[in-house]
């Protein structure tokens, strides 16, 4: 079982929609892809993400996934991730898929 956190912790994390407008592999990572992403009114951001053994840039572009956006930086091949796309894996790592909204949604809207 997973270690508890209180209410009070969860809700400082903000979760936002986020529309992909580039995703590219990054030359030389095993697993890092680089997404370029559009949150609204809050701007654009650089976000790593080592989910290239599941996705392809071409899957990524134009679509609306759910992001943690106020995540610290964090330095990753020389560059700097500004947030964190989420996401579904399975025990054995075989099976990774992107969490995103049923319907239509601005990017930048939070996520509650």
């Amino acid at each position: 079982m997973s270690d508890t956190i209180t209410f009070e912790d969860f809700s400082k994390i903000d979760f936002r929609v986020g529309k992909v407008l580039k995703a590219e592999n990054i030359e030389g990572a095993e697993t890092l892809m680089r997404l370029a992403v559009d949150f609204g009114e809050e701007g654009k951001r650089t976000i790593l993400s080592g989910i290239k053994k599941w996705y392809t840039p071409k899957d990524l572009k134009g679509k609306i996934f759910a992001f943690v956006f106020n995540l610290e930086p964090k330095k990753m091949m020389e560059e700097e991730s500004q947030g964190m796309i989420m996401a579904a894996e399975t025990d054995d790592g075989e099976e990774c898929i992107l969490l995103a909204p049923i319907d239509e949604i601005a990017p930048g809207s939070k996520i509650h």
